[in-house]
């Protein structure tokens, strides 16, 4: 690797939740006319396994890695910023059956960049979601995680 890219990592590693993979890949085609575009074309040039591997790095929202403090600093700060890190009993009941019916049905957790909305917002995406095919939420997924790239990376200019 040369010393660009070994920067470029560096840099760069930790955007994609527990996949460093995409920004390794993405090095080696350095330079990128477009930061964003560039990282979001090695996830859709990816296998659809590595598609599903990277969808299920994430963790549920308002789930067991929030609780149990396991989440990464950047989804911990997501995830605060909408609130989910201060849920009421019947909240995380709600968001508890939710992930847990999404899950069942698509087989991954449910992804929203919840940056760009709040508690009320997700709730709703996550019931009106369920009523789609597993295509659309695979789709779905991977479009919401280059919006959480997106914001991630306009954080770090």
């Amino acid at each position: 690797m040369t010393d660009a890219a070994t920067a470029f990592v560096a840099r760069y590693g930790e955007l994609f939740e527990h996949s460093p993979w995409v920004v390794e890949r993405a090095a080696r085609r350095l330079p990128l006319a477009d930061l964003h575009a560039g990282l979001m074309e090695v996830v859709r040039a990816a296998t659809t396994d590595e598609q599903l591997a990277l969808i299920r790095a994430h963790p549920e929202l308002a789930g067991k890695a929030a609780i149990d403090g396991t989440l990464t600093s950047a989804s911990a700060a997501e995830q605060a910023s909408a609130g989910l890190d201060r849920l009421n009993p019947d909240e995380f009941a709600r968001f508890h059956d939710l992930n847990r019916r999404y899950t069942e049905k698509f087989a991954f957790p449910f992804i929203i960049c919840v940056r760009l909305t709040n508690k009320a917002g997700i709730l709703a995406a996550m019931a009106s979601r369920l009523e789609n095919d597993r295509p659309t939420e695979f789709a779905a997924a991977i479009a919401q995680i280059g919006e959480i790239v997106r914001l991630r990376l306009e954080d770090m200019a």
